[in-house]
């Protein structure tokens, strides 16, 4: 019944501070892993491991696991970080990794409370393609900047094909589709603005 999608073997600090996180979040909401499964889509076998730092959820699972919780993936990852802080240097800057997919980002500006928007630093792999099946946060503002390669980005089943260069501004109200295409890795930069 669930979504059945699991990335590397969870080792890292990161990795185990998510996990924490995600453990919490489903604690303060009082749900059960069937509860959550129902809501996220997400298998209660991988919400299970993934909540004991087993596996490292998928970008497409932790894009399920944040529009049960309300929250984009940013805002998800910086709860995992220490304190945010106003100046990130880049050293500092939180990267997350889906090996499987092809896919690293960066979160560039992580989220502060009371800030809405955020700018997030992005690869993929040369034919990498992650597709998201709902947004997170419903009517998430987007502005997609491609600083390297060229990307496919699907939004409302309109295929938008970006080069260097070229940006594409969106909100995003259904399903989503990034696709690297070429030879070489597709680099953007994404800036989201909470609605």
């Amino acid at each position: 019944m669930g979504y059945e999608e699991e990335g590397a073997v969870g080792g890292t600090d990161v990795d185990a501070r998510l996990a924490a996180r995600l453990a919490g979040l489903r604690a303060e909401r009082g749900w059960s892993l069937g509860e959550l499964a129902e809501r996220s889509g997400v298998s209660r076998s991988t919400l299970s491991r993934a909540e004991r730092a087993e596996i490292s959820p998928t970008a497409a699972v932790l894009n399920r696991l944040c529009g049960a919780y309300g929250r984009t993936m940013s805002q998800l990852l910086s709860e995992v970080e220490a304190e945010p802080a106003r100046l990130v240097r880049a050293a500092d800057q939180a990267v997350w990794t889906d090996p499987g997919a092809g896919f690293t980002r960066r979160s560039v500006s992580p989220p502060l409370a009371g800030m809405r928007g955020e700018v997030v630093d992005a690869t993929l792999a040369p034919g990498a393609d992650v597709a998201y099946d709902r947004p997170p946060v419903p009517g998430l503002e987007q502005h997609l900047w491609v600083l390297e390669g060229a990307l496919d980005v699907t939004v409302r089943d309109e295929t938008h094909g970006l080069a260097a260069g070229d940006c594409l501004r969106f909100r995003v109200w259904g399903a989503t589709r990034f696709r690297c295409r070429g030879e070489r890795p597709a680099r953007y930069a994404l800036l989201v603005v909470a609605p």
